[in-house]
């Protein structure tokens, strides 16, 4: 069965052209159809209107924010589908871990053969709803960075969160926070809360080092530094070095819920989503990703 491939139009600051997507598939041998839809309720209805035509097989062209939009239209189904993915747009690090190249036609050679990597799924439940995400969730000042990112151009791409981060975090307030856990319960004075599924945010930032897509369990970490603090905190992040530091609390967990003196905003995959409280876990071998 062919490839159904999904190109976000408004994905980054020069979305691709559909003709040179076409290119890329045809050059590396790859039987697929290729669509691009006008925004995201366009894009479900496609991918809602392929599955109940039979199709099972689904290709994202863009960031992770492209990706969130479909895997939230297929995350949940009867079967299993099968995702693939031609990395473009301001930034796709879910891809970044599996190392998929960022070129289109070196991307698109992936997309051959048979096989296929299971993948979990995050499940986050608040006022928004019930969303999924594959690669990486936040709350906090960084959520409210991710919130910010949207008012910037699109032609400074990644360098995007890095200004909306310095743009919010004076005026950020930390609060009085509560993760509850199925083990512990951790009260805290604190700045953030990561809960990653994948290992790379904002970029490239090595947020979670330790993530796995298959252990069945969301890497959460509790950022309990000050504000004069995040400047010296944030290169450990970009390099991953950050998980020793006294102000990070980081466990695998499957499933938490977290609560806020004052509602946090919520993101993920770089998608604001809302406010919190919020319940987090996971669904494992949501997905089957085509590497």
């Amino acid at each position: 069965m062919s490839w159904l491939v999904l190109l976000n139009r408004q994905a980054g600051s020069r979305p691709e052209q559909i003709e040179k997507v076409e290119a890329a598939l045809a050059g590396a041998g790859v039987d697929a159809e290729v669509v691009a839809p006008a925004g995201r309720l366009e894009m479900a209805d496609c991918v809602n209107d392929a599955w109940e035509a039979g199709r099972r097989r689904f290709v994202a062209v863009g960031g992770d924010g492209t990706l969130h939009i479909v895997a939230n239209h297929l995350v949940g189904r009867s079967e299993r589908a099968t995702l693939g993915l031609l990395p473009t747009g301001s930034g796709c690090d879910f891809a970044r871990t599996f190392g998929i190249p960022s070129q289109l036609d070196a991307a698109a050679r992936h997309l051959l053969g048979e096989r296929t990597y299971p993948v979990d799924a995050g499940v986050l439940e608040g006022d928004f709803g019930r969303r999924y995400f594959l690669n990486v969730g936040q709350s906090g000042v960084g959520a409210a960075a991710a919130e910010t990112a949207g008012r910037f151009p699109r032609r400074l791409g990644s360098l995007r969160y890095i200004f909306a981060f310095a743009a919010r975090l004076p005026g950020f307030k930390s609060v009085d926070i509560e993760v509850h856990t199925p083990n512990r319960v951790i009260a805290a004075h604190a700045l953030a809360v990561i809960f990653a599924n994948a290992q790379f945010f904002a970029g490239g930032w090595n947020v979670a080092p330790r993530a796995a897509v298959t252990d069945g369990e969301l890497d959460l970490q509790v950022i309990s530094a000050r504000k004069w603090e995040a400047p010296r905190l944030v290169p450990k992040i970009i390099r991953g070095l950050h998980l020793s530091d006294r102000t990070v609390r980081r466990l695998s967990v499957p499933s938490f819920e977290l609560r806020t003196e004052h509602p946090w905003p919520v993101e993920a995959d770089g998608e604001y989503l809302g406010n919190t409280p919020l319940r987090g876990s996971v669904l494992s071998a949501a997905l089957d990703l085509k590497i």
